[in-house]
């Protein structure tokens, strides 16, 4: 408690500009960040600071006060101790995607991952425990060219390789809308759900609760909020 009242101390007296600290899961989709933080960007009166490293790193951060939120991929559980709270933000489509060759043949899904080679999350992600199971109840068992756990990273192997991503659409979304990339199957049965991690706080940064219902008040976001 006393922790928390210097941090909010520190805030008060800092004049009339306000601090916020991001932490950010490494692996987390950058497009989808930058539209979280879009609106804290340009605003005269805000720090922004954002960090970015594991999900147990920043957690370890949140509980020493030096993070006032985390963006992350997955939930976390809350317990007597920490007392996390997950905020679902959003839950988007996921897709195979490829380069964009002229005259292309249909892509047949789940039969030509058979023999089309597959850059794939890497085995952490929630994303690809639900893509295995699919195939193997299909039957299918793919060639992995490569296997990934940054989305960066991820996108731009999309944009060289010969064969087909798995990603989140929002991932791809600039290379989709340029025509770099297609989107050769919209898997229904997946989705990427992107979370905003609190802790319980006595004193909490007021910019947290005003970011937290922003995200939730933006249209193409989900207003759901999940505890685990």
């Amino acid at each position: 408690a006393g922790d928390e009242l210097l941090n909010t101390l520190k805030n008060r007296l800092s004049g009339n500009r306000q601090t916020i600290r991001i932490g950010a899961v490494a692996t987390l989709s950058r497009n989808f960040q930058l539209q979280l933080l879009q609106p804290l960007i340009d605003r005269p009166d805000l720090d922004l600071i954002v960090r970015s490293g594991s999900l147990a790193e920043l957690l370890a951060q949140l509980q020493a006060h030096t993070l006032d939120l985390v963006l992350s991929n997955s939930p976390v559980r809350r317990d007597t101790e920490t007392g996390w709270h997950s905020h679902l933000l959003d839950a988007q489509s996921v897709s195979l995607v490829s380069r964009y060759v002229p005259g292309q043949d249909d892509f047949r899904f789940p039969e030509d991952l058979a023999t089309t080679p597959l850059l794939l999350p890497t085995l952490e992600s929630d994303i690809r425990a639900a893509f295995d199971l699919l195939l193997d109840q299909a039957g299918i068992h793919p060639i992995i060219a490569a296997e990934v756990d940054d989305m960066a990273m991820l996108r731009l192997l999309a944009r060289e390789s010969e064969g087909v991503t798995l990603v989140p659409r929002v991932v791809v979304q600039d290379e989709l809308q340029a025509g770099i990339l297609v989107e050769r199957h919209r898997i229904a049965q997946i989705k990427e759900s992107f979370y905003a991690i609190t802790p319980t706080r006595r004193f909490p940064n007021p910019l947290v609760r005003e970011l937290v219902l922003h995200m939730k008040a933006t249209p193409e976001m989900v207003s759901v909020t999940a505890e685990s």
